[in-house]
């Protein structure tokens, strides 16, 4: 699976910014378990196991640059 549609366009730089001041201030450990949280609760809101299980994918396979 690719991100071939971006729902989050114009509000990319938005969506950072409120993550990062989400983690403002947590230790390694505390930000680690904001993330794990965080992918759990936008899992629920997207319901989907299979569509889930092709983002792992994506997100596994992710190579920057």
């Amino acid at each position: 699976m690719t991100c071939e549609i971006d729902r989050l366009s114009p509000h990319q730089d938005a969506f950072y910014a409120a993550l990062m001041q989400a983690h403002d201030g947590l230790d390694p450990d505390e930000s680690h378990a904001l993330n794990a949280r965080l992918v759990l609760l936008m899992a629920n809101r997207i319901g989907d196991v299979a569509a889930l299980k092709e983002l792992l994918e994506t997100a596994r396979g992710y190579s920057p640059g």
